[in-house]
């Protein structure tokens, strides 16, 4: 990777899917996504969901190490629908689409 500069990309927000689909594809790029956060050493911000894709993205880049911040509806939050390990920061919103603002 090149020299830094302070205006390059630190922070990546991911939001996708709640299931994984149809696409195995979409499985392995999710996990090489994550991966490649990790090398890049950026921040994540991610849905804070524990399903699906965005699991993917999140498991990839934190147990390599990355810092992240899960965003969650507080509707969801007793749902089970965290990820296991949970994230170190998360941020509880009102609602889905204070989420994504």
């Amino acid at each position: 990777m090149a020299a830094t500069s302070s205006s390059q990309l630190k922070n990546i927000c991911v939001l996708s899917g709640f299931r994984y689909g149809n696409y195995k594809e979409f499985v392995q790029a999710a996990i090489d996504l994550g991966r490649a956060i990790v090398e890049r050493k950026l921040y994540l911000v991610y849905g804070g969901g524990g399903r699906g894709l965005s699991k993917l993205v999140f498991e990839a880049a934190f147990v390599r190490g990355s810092q992240v911040l899960g965003i969650i509806p507080k509707a969801l939050k007793p749902l089970g629908c965290l990820p296991n390990p949970p994230t170190r920061e998360e941020l509880v919103v009102s609602c889905m689409q204070e989420r994504i603002s």
